[in-house]
C-alpha cells in the first residue's frame, strides 16, 4: 500500500519532532536519495512503489556513491546534505526517515533491502535482526 505525501510526511514529522513539514520534507528528501544510491533493480523498484510519487522519484533517481556506505558512514553524509546539521542530528533524520520507509513496507520487502545494505542498515530503519 502506498502512503500520501501528507501522511508519509506526518509519519516523518512526527518521529523526528520537527516543527515544520518543510523540515520533515527536506529529512526526507536527503535520506532517500542517499538510500537510493544503495539499492538496485526489483528492490528499488518495490520499495518506490510504496512510497508517494514524490518521493518514490527521488529514490529512483539518486545521489551516486561509489560504494555502499556503512551506516555511520551514511549518516554523515546525510549530515553534510543537510544545512546545519551535525551528526546527532543527522542520525535523528535517517531513523524518523528510514523508520516511516519500514512501516509503509511489508516485511518480505524489508528483508530484501536490507540484504543489499552494509551490515546495521536494520538499525537505522529501526527494525533490530537477530544476529
Amino acid at each position: 500500500m502506498t502512503l500520501r505525501h501528507e501522511a508519509f510526511l506526518g509519519h516523518v514529522k512526527d518521529r523526528g519532532e520537527y516543527d515544520t513539514q518543510e523540515e520533515a520534507e527536506r529529512a526526507a528528501r536527503v535520506v532517500l536519495a542517499l538510500l537510493g544510491a544503495h539499492l538496485v533493480g526489483n528492490v528499488r523498484a518495490r520499495l518506490a512503489a510504496c512510497l508517494p510519487e514524490e518521493f518514490a522519484l527521488i529514490l529512483l533517481n539518486p545521489l551516486q556513491s561509489a560504494e555502499p556506505l556503512p551506516p555511520e558512514r551514511f549518516v554523515r553524509a546525510t549530515a553534510t546534505w543537510i544545512e546545519g546539521a551535525t551528526e546527532q542530528t543527522a542520525a535523528w533524520d535517517v531513523s524518523a526517515v528510514l523508520s516511516t520507509v519500514a512501516d509503509a513496507v511489508g516485511e518480505d520487502l524489508m528483508g530484501q533491502v536490507l540484504l543489499q545494505l552494509p551490515v546495521g542498515y536494520d538499525l537505522l530503519f529501526g527494525r533490530p535482526q537477530p544476529t
